[in-house]
C-alpha cells in the first residue's frame, strides 16, 4: 500500500522557519485536506513533497520510497503530480495540446490518448473547448484543464494547491465534484485549500496548519464541527 508520510520535517527559507516539526500522513485512497491561513505553510508542504524545495531535516516517504533523494521529475515519475496555485496552463496552446503535455513522461501514446479521452468524459466542458487556446478559457475551465492535464500523467497521488481560488461558488462545487470523482476512481488526493467549507465537505481527514505547525488533525467531519475551526475558518 502506498501512503505518503512526512515525519518531523523542518523547512527554512534562509532565516524564515517555514515548517516546524511537521508530521502528516496521507493513506492510499484518501482525500486529505490541509487548512490554514496565508503563510501557514500549506504551499510549502506541497513544494517539499514535489521536490521543489528541500527540508533541513525530517523524512518524506511515499510507499516506502525516500522522496528527499529524488529529483522533481522522478517524483512525477513515481506517480505524485502537483497542480500548483494559479493552474499554470500553457495559455497559447490549445486545450488538447495542454492535455497531451500532461503525458510527457508516458511512453505509450495510446495510453495518453485514452487518458485524455477520459478527462473529456469527466469534464465535458473541455471537450467543447478542445481546439480553443488555454488562455481564453474562464478561470473554472482553466482549473479543469489543469486537472485534466494532471490526469493524463496517471497520478497515484494528486497534490492540489488552492483549486477553488478566484472561482464562483457554483464553479467551486463543480471542481470539488470532479476531485471527488477522480478520488473515487482510485487516485489519492492531498488538497490545500483556503475554502475550508468546501474542502472539509469532500475530505476524509484534515490537518490545520498555523505558522508551519500542525495544530489540529482528525476526521474532516469532526473538524467541521469543532468550534475552533468554525470560528477561525467557517464563520457562524
Amino acid at each position: 500500500m502506498s501512503s505518503l508520510n512526512l515525519e518531523n520535517v523542518e523547512l527554512y527559507y534562509n532565516r524564515v522557519h517555514a515548517l516546524r516539526d511537521l508530521s502528516i500522513e496521507v493513506r492510499e485512497g484518501e482525500i486529505v485536506s490541509l487548512l490554514g491561513n496565508n503563510g501557514a505553510g500549506k504551499t510549502s508542504t506541497l513544494s517539499l513533497i514535489s521536490g521543489l524545495v528541500r527540508a533541513k531535516s525530517g523524512t518524506i516517504t511515499w510507499g516506502g520510497k525516500n522522496l528527499a533523494k529524488l529529483q522533481p521529475w522522478d517524483i512525477v515519475g513515481a506517480g505524485l503530480i502537483h497542480i500548483p496555485e494559479g493552474r499554470r496552463i500553457f495559455s497559447t496552446l490549445s486545450v488538447h495540446e495542454n492535455l497531451l503535455l500532461g503525458g510527457y513522461l508516458v511512453r505509450d501514446q495510446k495510453l495518453i490518448a485514452e487518458r485524455a479521452a477520459h478527462a473529456y468524459e469527466l469534464m465535458p466542458r473541455l471537450a467543447e473547448r478542445r481546439e480553443q487556446q488555454g488562455g481564453t478559457l474562464s478561470g473554472g475551465e482553466q482549473q479543469m484543464l489543469a486537472l485534466g492535464r494532471a490526469l493524463v500523467g496517471g497520478p497515484q497521488l494528486l497534490l492540489l494547491d488552492e483549486p477553488s481560488m478566484g472561482l464562483a461558488p457554483l464553479i467551486v462545487k463543480q471542481v470539488m465534484d470532479i476531485i471527488r470523482a477522480v478520488n473515487s476512481e482510485g487516485t489519492t488526493v492531498l488538497l490545500v485549500e483556503q475554502n475550508a467549507r468546501a474542502a472539509l465537505k469532500i475530505a476524509d481527514r484534515a490537518y490545520v496548519l498555523e505558522s508551519g505547525r500542525v495544530t489540529m488533525a482528525g476526521p474532516a467531519a469532526e473538524l467541521a464541527a469543532d468550534p475552533r475551526v468554525i470560528e477561525a475558518y467557517l464563520g457562524a
